[in-house]
């Protein structure tokens, strides 16, 4: 059971790591100082939901429903990152993230919304923790998949949390005008790569 709860914390790890659209909001909060707990502890709950709907065996249901929607579910989430991506770049460009030296952001809801439309809006998302971490818990049955499960959701929560806290940290030295911009700048190109990335991946482009 030790070994299972391991594999899960390894295979969780491995997917999450890269940096998506999802982590990088996560950064940003945690930069502007607001709501990043929330949004971290948002986030985890949210990979905790799809991994046990993935582990309790949805994943060969669904699987056949996401092929045959997959092309225009990559679409719309092109089109939603793009669109982000546009809102940091003109926030970029017009130093929206600083005022009188403090970045502000939206309210708590306002937040919650984009981490929700962020975490459910994009497919690989359900591929990642539905199909591939649902099908990977086929070689444990019993106490073993449940120990499979809570290490790959507690991989997700330790990402979130250091993350959130790692951005704390370096929140002070975010200070000046023109690293927000720099930020944003940077979160922009990386959301409009997703997005051509997302309408590759449902043979749009």
């Amino acid at each position: 059971m030790t070994s299972a709860f391991f594999v899960g914390i390894a295979v969780g790890f491995s997917l999450i790591v890269a940096i998506g659209a999802q982590n990088a909001f996560v950064l940003r909060q945690g930069l502007l100082g607001q709501h990043v707990w929330v949004v971290a502890i948002f986030c985890a709950c949210a990979d905790a939901l799809l991994i046990a709907v993935g582990v309790a065996g949805l994943s060969f249901l669904l699987t056949d429903a996401l092929h045959s929607i997959s092309r225009w579910l990559f679409a719309g989430a092109a089109l939603w990152l793009f669109g982000y991506g546009v809102l940091r770049l003109l926030s970029a460009v017009n130093g929206d993230s600083i005022r009188s030296g403090h970045p502000v952001s939206g309210g708590l809801m306002a937040t919650l919304w984009i981490a929700a439309a962020l975490t459910f809006g994009n497919p690989h998302v359900y591929l990642d923790t539905v199909v591939l971490i649902g099908t990977i818990s086929l070689q444990f049955s019993g106490m073993a998949k449940f120990a499979y499960a809570l290490g790959a959701t507690t991989a997700s929560f330790i990402f979130f949390f250091t993350l959130a806290f790692g951005a704390r940290m370096f929140a002070g030295r975010m200070q000046r005008p023109g690293a927000w911009r720099i930020l944003d700048g940077a979160i922009a190109l990386l959301m409009f790569a997703l997005a051509v990335g997302m309408a590759r991946a449902g043979n749009w482009l």
